[in-house]
């Protein structure tokens, strides 16, 4: 793995804008219904902000393309719900969603307002609850007052714990920036917890969806 992870950090270091498009296009195409519950945008910027340590990719550059591309991809999936009203939720591709769709509903419909902002951090219903915020009629500057604060925490909540740790690793830990180990450790992390995360949802929807079935034919 580290003689892919080797290439791959050089790579970013001869061309760091292609790495701030990949941040802005995680972003964005997480917000995505349907699409965004697929890409894993969070893994990707989490294991990209490890590179911010050794100088490959700028702080402020990082935070900026993750947060202009949640706006946007946030921002065009309420204007589409919001243009389409309801009918957007019963329409392709979400009618393959029934489940998703009925849990953004009722995260809405329980926090109200708030939906909008707790949801930027809960994957895969992010990707669903600003189509839903906009089909249900929530006005444009309610959903802005929120959604905007909601990406301004989300980023850094997702850029900074690869910066602190691999500064960490390199501060106590003795790892040099040169080597990229430290880099190595938090990029194989995120992966594995991303894994072992998605194969544990996975069993679960799985389990609850076997057992809602089976309940009405009891």
């Amino acid at each position: 793995m580290t003689s892919f992870l080797d290439p791959l950090i050089a790579f970013v270091s001869a061309h760091a804008w292609l790495a701030y498009l990949t941040l802005f296009l995680a972003a964005l195409l997480e917000a995505v219904p349907v699409v965004g519950s697929v890409i894993p945008g969070s893994t990707i910027i989490l294991a990209l902000s490890a590179l911010v340590p050794g100088g490959e990719l700028k702080l402020p550059w990082v935070l900026l393309a993750a947060a202009l591309g949640a706006m946007l991809g946030d921002g065009s999936a309420y204007w589409i719900g919001h243009r389409r009203q309801r009918e957007i939720l019963n329409a392709w591709p979400l009618t393959n969603y029934p489940r998703v769709v009925a849990e953004s509903e009722t995260f809405f419909h329980r926090f109200g307002t708030w939906a909008v902002f707790f949801a930027r951090f809960v994957p895969p219903i992010r990707a669903f609850v600003p189509v839903t915020a906009g089909a249900l009629g929530m006005a444009p500057a309610r959903f802005y007052a929120v959604n905007i604060p909601a990406i301004l925490v989300w980023a850094p909540a997702h850029v900074l714990p690869g910066v602190l740790a691999v500064t960490a690793l390199h501060e106590y830990a003795g790892l040099h920036h040169h080597g990229h180990v430290g880099k190595h450790i938090w990029m194989l992390t995120v992966v594995a917890v991303a894994i072992v995360g998605g194969v544990a949802v996975w069993i679960y929807r799985r389990r609850n969806g076997g057992v809602a079935a089976a309940k009405p034919r009891g």
